[in-house]
């Protein structure tokens, strides 16, 4: 293994490259089918800023392993020999996502652009995934635009989207008894689109959205947000923020007496770094959708230990997500023998999938969803703890079928 530096003028990019077995064969060796006779994989996340736990430096190392797991597997075989991962730092800043993008697909030599939680920012690469007509493997946001009214060709949404968060906590939480939400969220497109959805499930189980409230993102100080909350008093809060505006939110909520009051929190994206960061004692008991947990079963918890040896932590879902996204571009790439996008979203629409990630998973063709079992969980007490990370109790498997909204409904127009 060896790296370099290869695009200057980009100092925030780190590239790694990775030679596979030496030996002839494969068309990545002389016959020109892949371009610059390599694969660049780049990811781009959040590296510094409130989300880089969840995502961020791991999320590379992910990727990392799935290009190590391609090479051993396919050895000589491999039909490319030279395969890049470069990642870079989009700041949750749509404006720097789209010039980042447009830079990794024009002078990075990016085949494909992995993860970019914030859906604005997800929104904006996936718009230069179509324009360059190169692939965008969306692993970290969750709009459902994305695989709706602003879908393309050469975009798929890999992990979760707001209509899996929605049926499994929002419906659940509100047949349970809690029928009146005050809802607050970040105001920009995850935390609007989040709060669409809750209200349609919501109101599909026979509750009512009483409030909706607008913050600042990022924000650190939702006193005064969650003071307005309680004024209507509802019977649940649900919170549509996610990474360090999350831990700050449930710190404050838990400061502000609301809880002793009845009012319940209900939280609409969590990832077990939120609960490692502030503690299981400040998230005990709270119900939430998971699209994977780490030791949710045999497969999932070997491939989390192979994890913890790389970083030091346990994966979250976002990380097993894009190891997964990956992992399945490069056995597309292996299939098609060239990184030719057109042949490579070929051999992904459509494709039947079952990895450490994608359990039951389908890369739908008419809109590119990628739908898969998922979990409802919940949050352990300190006493039910046994061991560091083992945070969460799986009540129930959520189908891919109740899950994910069908395809037909999904309003995308597939077009080039």
């Amino acid at each position: 293994m060896m790296s370099k530096r290869i695009w200057a003028g980009a100092p925030a990019m780190t590239v790694v490259l990775l030679l596979g077995a030496c030996g002839g064969g494969g068309p990545g060796g002389s016959g020109g089918a892949f371009s610059g006779d390599k694969l660049v994989l780049a990811v781009l996340n959040d590296q510094s800023g409130v989300y880089k736990d969840a995502s961020g430096p791991n999320s590379v190392k992910a990727v990392k392993m799935a290009v190590a797991d391609y090479q051993k597997k396919y050895g000589d075989k491999a039909v490319v020999k030279k395969i890049e991962v470069t990642s870079t730092d989009h700041q949750n800043k749509p404006d720097i996502a789209n010039t980042k993008a447009s830079e990794l697909y024009e002078r990075g030599g990016a085949d494909v652009i992995l993860d970019v939680p914030t859906s604005s920012a997800a929104l904006a690469v996936a718009n230069q995934a179509k324009t360059h007509k190169k692939l965008f493997l969306d692993v970290s946001a969750a709009t459902t635009a994305l695989t709706g009214a602003q879908c393309n060709k050469y975009t798929f949404q890999w992990a979760y989207n707001t209509y899996l968060l929605a049926n499994g906590t929002g419906t659940t939480v509100t047949q349970s008894g809690g029928k009146k939400w005050t809802i607050i969220f970040p105001d920009y497109e995850f935390g609007q689109n989040m709060t669409k959805s809750f209200t349609d499930a919501i109101t599909k189980a026979g509750g009512a959205v009483q409030e909706t409230i607008p913050t600042p993102f990022p924000n650190e100080n939702f006193a005064t947000f969650l003071t307005k909350a309680g004024s209507s008093n509802p019977d649940v809060i649900g919170t549509m923020h996610a990474g360090g505006d999350l831990i700050n939110l449930v710190k404050q909520f838990n400061e502000s007496g609301l809880k002793d009051k009845g009012v319940e929190l209900a939280v609409g994206l969590m990832v077990i770094n939120d609960i490692h960061s502030l503690g299981v004692e400040q998230f005990a008991g709270t119900l939430f959708t998971d699209p994977w947990y780490w030791n949710m079963d045999a497969e999932a918890r070997a491939w989390a230990d192979r994890f913890l040896a790389e970083t030091g932590n346990r994966p979250s879902f976002e990380h097993a997500g894009n190891y997964s996204a990956a992992l399945q571009y490069l056995e597309a790439v292996q299939e098609a023998g060239t990184d030719d996008t057109d042949a490579v979203v070929g051999k992904l629409e459509g494709k039947k999938v079952n990895d450490v990630f994608l359990r039951n998973g389908e890369i739908r063709a008419k809109d590119h969803s990628v739908v898969h079992d998922a979990n409802l969980a919940r949050v352990k007490k300190p006493a039910d703890v046994k061991e560091p990370w083992d945070y969460e109790e799986i009540v129930t498997k959520i189908p891919a079928a109740k899950g994910f909204p069908p395809a037909e409904a999904s309003g995308c127009s597939m077009k080039p």
